[in-house]
């Protein structure tokens, strides 16, 4: 394959190309025309053309950005159109992808608006550091606005529901004109001197950026910046912004919604009021109450403190003292008393006269019971002898021999039991029933 096939390129690559050149080169653009085939179809899209009397160029702004457009685009009408350069592939046609439309009259002057908030911005006009606080309770306001509008009627509706204790003055101004910002910038500097305002309200209605170009005055921003007295800014609708908005020390969105910031709602306050009275009560009964209780013990120590207090306490002490004493004497005396008693008892029971009547009743008592326990003695131990007896009969040899039996014994004692045992010729002793015999054995 050659060189020149490999730098063929396809349509798309080509388009592809173009198109990065064009976003490349032209990141953002302003154009000023006429718009001409202005169509919106079912997607929300807004297509258009910008043409003058020599060219046109297609433009495409996207439902994001088209459904937030302060006017309603129409064949004819001059506009002034910020976006980025790009290429329709699908037709091959270069286009501009709009981000932003306004009308051509309004678009110069929110070009000059843009330059002169960059350069306010920049010299710090507008940095928060400066801003001042607005006083927690505005006691008098001065509003600076046309005393014919309806802005002025409804902060004058919004302060007299919420607080109508504020004191309220209309500044009256024109809020629209070549004079307008001169006359604003007048009041303002007048309240700001007099020193009879806590907070002062700059407020007017909604319109368009012509309408509302008097608080766009480089003087009118300058002047509220410089203001010794906190001012807000009120002026159009909460997607409106002006230089007096940037140089204010609060921007509210609306008129109504600046009355509501300024003061608060005299229910809350009646609640906060209602609530401080209750534990103001509270407080006060419980400090009431500490304070009694202090008086009372201060007036206790004082009187007890007094020499007639301190006389009366030793004489009621001394009183005391004495009844326990003679409570303890008699306590004493009694048990002294019956120490004695017992005493005398014991000796009366121990006396020797006494002992030897005890004793003497004892003897006579105890006289008869050794003869008694002789007797009884004598008689238990005759009765055991007899048993003795009869059983010594029962086993007696005497008793066999006094039935016709005889006990031979030896001459040594020994009793004969077998004939073996007697010699012939030998002496032996026969026990018979009444006496003994000698015999001699014959054989």
């Amino acid at each position: 394959m050659t060189d020149t096939a490999r730098d063929i390129l396809t349509p798309t690559q080509l388009n592809t190309l173009a198109r990065d050149l064009l976003e490349g080169a032209f990141p953002l653009v302003w154009v000023e025309g006429e718009l001409g085939n202005v169509t919106r179809p079912a997607s929300g899209h807004l297509y258009f053309t910008l043409k003058d009397a020599r060219a046109q160029v297609r433009c495409a702004m996207f439902k994001p950005k088209s459904q937030w457009l302060k006017f309603a685009p129409r064949e004819g009408l001059r506009v002034l159109a910020r976006g980025r350069l790009t290429l329709y592939e699908a037709r091959g046609d270069y286009q501009l992808v709009i981000d932003s439309l306004e009308e051509a009259g309004e678009g110069a002057l929110r070009r000059a608006f843009e330059e002169l908030r960059a350069r306010l911005t920049a010299e710090g006009l507008f940095d928060d550091t400066r801003k001042r606080a607005l006083p927690a309770h505005v006691r008098r306001l001065g509003v600076l606005t046309s005393p014919t509008g309806a802005a002025v009627r409804d902060v004058l509706s919004v302060l007299q529901r919420r607080y109508p204790l504020v004191e309220v003055d209309v500044l009256p101004v024109q809020v629209q004109g070549e004079t307008a910002a001169g006359q604003i910038v007048d009041m303002l500097q007048r309240a700001a001197r007099s020193g009879r305002y806590d907070v002062l309200l700059v407020a007017r209605g909604g319109g368009s950026l012509e309408d509302l170009w008097a608080f766009n005055d480089e003087r009118l921003a300058r002047a509220i910046a410089a203001s010794p007295v906190p001012v807000v800014s009120a002026i159009g609708h909460e997607t409106d912004f002006t230089l007096a908005d940037f140089a204010a020390d609060l921007r509210a969105p609306t008129p109504s919604v600046a009355a509501e910031l300024l003061v608060p709602d005299r229910r809350d306050l009646l609640a906060r009021v209602q609530a401080l009275q209750r534990r103001l009560a509270t407080t006060q009964a419980h400090r009431l109450r500490n304070a009694m209780q202090r008086a009372d013990r201060a007036a206790l120590r004082l009187h007890a403190l007094r020499p007639q207090a301190r006389l009366e306490m030793l004489r009621r002490r001394q009183e005391d003292a004495a009844r326990r004493l003679h409570a303890l004497w008699r306590d004493q005396q009694a048990r002294r008393q019956a120490a004695l008693r017992h005493a005398d008892a014991v000796l009366r029971a121990q006396a020797p006269r006494r002992r030897l009547e005890q004793l003497r009743a004892r003897l006579l008592a105890l006289a008869p019971r050794p003869q008694a326990a002789v007797a009884r003695t004598l008689q238990r131990d005759a009765l055991r002898l007899r048993a003795l007896a009869r059983s010594l009969e029962a086993v007696s040899p005497l008793a066999t021999v006094a039935r016709g039996y005889a006990l031979i014994t030896k001459e040594d004692g020994t009793l004969v039991r077998s004939v073996a045992q007697v010699q012939p010729g030998e002496r032996v002793d026969a026990q018979v029933g009444d006496g003994r015999l000698t015999l001699r054995a014959e054989s």
